[in-house]
């Protein structure tokens, strides 16, 4: 037993050639993919790093220039406060100087607004129009603590009313609609109304160092675009991303874009988009850091966020920097692959060479097994011949055709024999298939038979079943009209929809009984004209036409006679005009054709066609079409299409379901043909059926 199981094992199943290739390359197919796996993974990793290194050195960049920004607010202010023409137009008490002073200020310094306040706080003047209904009564609160010379602004979220009182002019850039974005928190809010503003206020002293006035300047954040364009310049210069990367800079109040360069949508900007909640939460509500690929507005960047806090020390907003990761995670997948790609031509060589060196170890044991094999299957002079190699390999070789030379005249012997047993074998073979054919075909046709006698005691078991029934349910029904007399009439729409469905469980039982005694019900076969025929159909179909946008084409070419009965015909034609009006609920175009058309077997016949404009018939729906009580309609029996070529086929006709597309015509829909043979002699006489 333990001899047996080591020779079944996998290993010693394998040829020399399997075992030599396995071997040499072994050290290819398990080491080298381990160290490309390795490869592929860190380098991914240290790619991936390379990006958050990149993009938290431009965050670094971008908070250096925002608050260089503040600083110069700060420091632009403390300037002007302590400038001498300042001093010079407060002793002049001179408001068309000082409006002067300021306004020429705002706009070298580039600050939105620029206030002078009294030593209580109320408006002496400011860079904007402040004296046509600006409120110089009320006092505006000031800082109880005087800031130091050179102290940066501070950023400050101020309500409308705040900032309407500080700057009127620049309240309509505080309403920004909110724009849904996918990942967001969740928000009642539609419009954004606060202002996010660089503030700087700073005392204005007279020689002695007494405050004598206040100086108060901002930068309004929300919409600033020239302020977010520049942050962008510095951060993303020309030509500093490669592989045509984008790089963008935003503004957050809280978690909603004041001012952004990154677009929506064409040259549209993002204002009023949201930030994700993943990022919401970790900057704003932790306070952290964000350094990571981010889905920012419909596409994903290498993304850096940070928290802005007010004098307070409250985060109000995120100072944001990032560049389009699409270009790099490509660069990424093409270095991965060029090193894929490296590692499998080096394998492949590296397997070439093993197996080319292998080659000549196994090739002599291959042409001898080769051999063994060829005289197995007859070939009694397959010889190894000459041996390339010299070794204990080649001499096995020669001794294995010497002893094929001794065993060649038994082979021939024993061949000669097989050959003659092969053919007494072929022949019983041959004839054991004809049986086997005949077989068949009487197997096949013994099951017709039996499923047409199930059938046909079945149909006459319900038949018997059901009439009774249906008898007594008549009967009830007529007899509740008689007695009811005058009072049926609040329940007569109940009782006509009795009596249509005791008349249809009679149809039901009828065209059971019709297809199970075909005998029973056949007509006379006579000479019949399908033109004639299919407008006589047509005719007893107008009520459904009627109530349709249906249009009626005739093309009517047939010149033969079908041998069929007629009234049986109409029926068939009718049950599929009916078919092919409902196929069409919303109207269309039902086509009638005939024309002469012979058989495969040449036999001369005509064949009928009713063609509809609906949605045709799919490959499910035509493998059922003609089974028993299949049907697709509510109200149906699904008996229609299975009579129908129950009567076609009793007179050897046939009924064959496409859909017109599959012909190649350009219109959809589904078309039934009729094929009916011609054996009527010209006189149209009738046969008996």
């Amino acid at each position: 037993m333990t001899a047996w199981s080591k020779t079944n094992r996998p290993w010693q199943r394998l040829s020399v050639r399997h075992k030599l290739i396995v071997l040499s390359l072994l050290p290819l197919v398990v080491v080298l993919p381990l160290l490309l796996g390795a490869l592929v993974i860190w380098g991914n990793s240290a790619f991936d790093r390379l990006l958050i290194t990149k993009v938290r050195s431009d965050l670094a960049v971008a908070h250096g220039y925002f608050g260089q920004v503040q600083n110069e607010v700060g420091s632009g202010t403390q300037a002007i406060a302590g400038s001498h023409a300042l001093a010079l137009a407060l002793d002049g008490k001179s408001k068309p100087a000082l409006k002067a002073q300021l306004t020429q200020a705002q706009q070298r310094l580039g600050f939105d607004f620029l206030n002078l306040y009294g030593p209580k706080g109320q408006l002496l003047t400011a860079s904007w129009d402040a004296d046509s209904g600006a409120d110089t009564d009320t006092a505006v609160a000031l800082p109880a603590d005087q800031p130091q010379d050179g102290a940066s602004a501070q950023i400050q979220r101020l309500n409308q009313t705040e900032l309407s009182a500080l700057a009127p002019h620049l309240v309509d850039r505080l309403h920004i609609p909110l724009i849904p974005t996918a990942g967001a928190v969740p928000s009642e809010h539609t419009h954004e109304e606060q202002a996010l503003v660089m503030l700087s206020t700073v005392p204005v002293r007279s020689a002695t160092g007494e405050v004598v006035a206040w100086l108060r300047a901002g930068v309004l954040l929300n919409q600033n675009l020239p302020l977010i364009d520049h942050i962008n310049k510095i951060v993303y210069p020309q030509g500093s991303l490669p592989l045509g990367s984008v790089g963008t800079a935003t503004l957050f109040l809280d978690d909603v874009r004041i001012t952004t360069n990154v677009r929506l949508f064409q040259d549209k900007r993002a204002i009023g988009t949201r930030v994700s909640k993943a990022v919401h939460d970790a900057v704003l509500e932790r306070g952290e850091t964000w350094l990571d690929r981010a889905f920012v507005v419909n596409d994903w960047y290498v993304s850096g966020y940070e928290p802005l806090v007010d004098g307070a020390g409250q985060r109000v907003g995120m100072l944001y920097v990032g560049y389009l990761e699409t270009p790099y995670r490509m660069t990424k997948y093409g270095i991965l692959l060029l090193i894929v790609g490296i590692f499998g031509v080096a394998m492949v060589l590296a397997a070439w060479f093993s197996v080319h060196r292998a080659r000549s170890i196994f090739q002599p044991v291959e042409r001898m097994n080769r051999t063994m094999q060829r005289v197995e299957e007859g070939e009694f002079n397959a010889r190894v011949g000459e041996a390339v190699a010299h070794d204990e390999l080649g001499a096995l070789a020669n001794h294995l055709d010497q002893l094929l030379d001794l065993i060649d005249d038994n082979t021939q012997v024993l061949q000669r024999w097989g050959f003659e047993l092969d053919a007494i074998v072929a022949e019983r073979t041959q004839e054991l298939s004809l049986s086997n054919q005949s077989l068949q075909q009487a197997q096949a046709q013994l099951v017709k038979s039996e499923r047409l006698a199930t059938i046909g005691q079945l149909t006459a078991s319900v038949a018997h079943e059901i009439n009774n029934p249906i008898a007594v349910m008549q009967g009830n029904l007529d007899l509740m009209r008689e007695i009811l007399g005058e009072h049926v009439e609040p329940v007569q729409t109940e009782l006509k929809l009795m009596d249509q469905q005791v008349d249809r469980m009679r149809l039901i039982v009828t065209q059971l009984l019709q297809y199970a005694r075909p005998n029973d019900y056949a007509g006379y076969v006579e000479a019949v004209d399908v033109n004639a025929a299919l407008s006589s159909s047509l005719v007893l179909v107008e009520h459904l036409l009627g109530r349709t946008k249906i249009r009626v084409e005739r093309q009517l070419a047939a010149t033969l006679h079908a041998s069929i009965n007629r009234q049986e015909l109409q029926q068939v034609f009718i049950n599929l005009m009916t078919n092919a009006i409902q196929a069409m609920p919303d109207g269309g175009t039902l086509t009638l054709r005939t024309r002469d058309q012979s058989d495969a077997q040449g036999h001369p016949g005509v064949l009928s066609e009713v063609c509809d404009t609906g949605g045709g018939l799919s490959d499910a729906i035509r493998e059922r079409l003609f089974s028993p009580f299949f049907t697709t309609k509510n109200d149906g029996t699904g008996l229609g299409l299975w009579i129908s070529l129950g009567l076609v086929e009793r007179y050897g006709g046939a009924i064959r379901a496409t859909n017109i597309g599959d012909s190649g015509e350009v219109s959809s829909g589904a078309a039934f043909g009729v094929w009916l043979h011609c054996d009527v002699s010209p006189e149209g006489g009738t046969i008996n059926a």
